[in-house]
């Protein structure tokens, strides 16, 4: 195994249709769809981008920022989607440093925060909020991620800045 590599798309830009298909591969959204959006996005209609963690040249992990992620929340943009880690690569930090990465590339451009649509798991939302603040939570005083859905409703943001207070305190 090579040293993993964090890149942003616009960046990297020959590995576009290979991100499309991969990420196609993760969720059965059409390639097309995901081609659109990079290609707004590398072409500059667009700052939401799109993140890739490489193991050599082969793609392990990925992320997007797009408009909305399938939920009803119009108030609610942009959303953070497609996270997705290979099984083989899981419980290394992968997700969390894509997401990192893709936090501070949106608010370098001027986009924050963003929003992540969770799981109707609460227990499971609770172990992936806590891990981001622990890990990459800021001080800033700015959320990177401002709010969690789960099924349309706002119901971790509370418990996110809970954890991260808790945190700031030990």
């Amino acid at each position: 195994m090579e040293e993993l590599q964090f890149v942003v798309l616009r960046d990297r830009k020959e590995l576009k249709e290979k991100a499309a298909q991969w990420f196609h591969e993760k969720w059965g959204v059409p390639t097309e769809a995901y081609l659109e959006c990079m290609d707004a996005y590398m072409n500059g209609e667009t700052e939401y981008g799109w993140y890739l963690c490489l193991d050599g040249d082969k793609i392990v992990g990925g992320l997007g920022v797009i408009e909305n992620d399938f939920h009803d929340r119009k108030d609610l943009t942009p959303n953070v989607c497609a996270v997705y880690t290979e099984e083989e690569y899981r419980c290394r930090g992968i997700a969390g440093k894509l997401l990192n990465l893709a936090v501070e590339d949106q608010r370098a451009h001027g986009v924050s925060p963003l929003c992540f649509d969770g799981t109707a798991d609460e227990e499971e939302n609770l172990k992936h909020a806590e891990l981001y603040w622990q890990n990459w939570g800021k001080d800033d005083g700015q959320d990177p991620i401002v709010e969690v859905l789960v099924d349309g409703e706002i119901e971790v943001l509370e418990i996110m800045k809970e954890i991260n207070a808790n945190l700031k305190e030990a």
